[in-house]
């Protein structure tokens, strides 16, 4: 996997730009991609997503091979490593708290253990928040993120309408 999707991705896409409803190409490419080998999420974040009652609920419980195991050693360490420093950092007790309860550290774990880029839409936060956001943790232990625009972008996706 060169990509790892966060659940704000799926979420994000489904409820605005991509709906399932108007753009299915969307869907149909990351099906496409998760085939070539290139774009995944992992087990917590698919947990996530077919938690739901809605239409990505459904799409993700018809999918689980695209959501990988985040519970091998490489990514367990990375996981400890990330812990030890958002234990140690000057956040707000409750956001750090919810963040160390959620996929968040995990899929930035896998990130690091395969290699992939982080696929997001949180911000980069200053460094004086006491706020935890994904890029802030993959800068601090070299996990390349972008968003999904950028994603698609880099690998030249193209949903075109054709005339009917």
């Amino acid at each position: 996997m060169k990509y790892l999707l966060d659940a704000n991705t799926y979420i994000e896409a489904k409820n605005f730009y991509y709906g399932m409803d108007i753009c299915p190409a969307y869907w149909q490419w990351l099906d496409w991609q998760f085939e070539l080998g290139t774009v995944a999420s992992v087990d917590m974040i698919g947990r996530e997503l077919r938690d739901g009652d809605d239409e990505l609920a459904q799409w993700a419980r018809q999918r689980p091979a695209h959501f990988v195991a985040n519970d091998d050693e490489a990514t367990q360490q990375i996981f400890q490593q990330i812990l030890s420093d958002v234990m140690a950092g000057d956040y707000n007790v409750r956001e750090r708290d919810n963040f160390l309860a959620k996929a968040d550290p995990w899929i930035i774990a896998k990130s690091k253990a395969i290699g992939a880029t982080l696929i997001t839409h949180e911000s980069l936060l200053p460094v004086t928040s006491r706020k935890i956001r994904i890029p802030n943790i993959c800068q601090n232990i070299e996990v390349p993120w972008m968003n999904t625009f950028q994603f698609l972008r880099q690998l030249n996706a193209r949903f075109v309408l054709e005339a009917r």
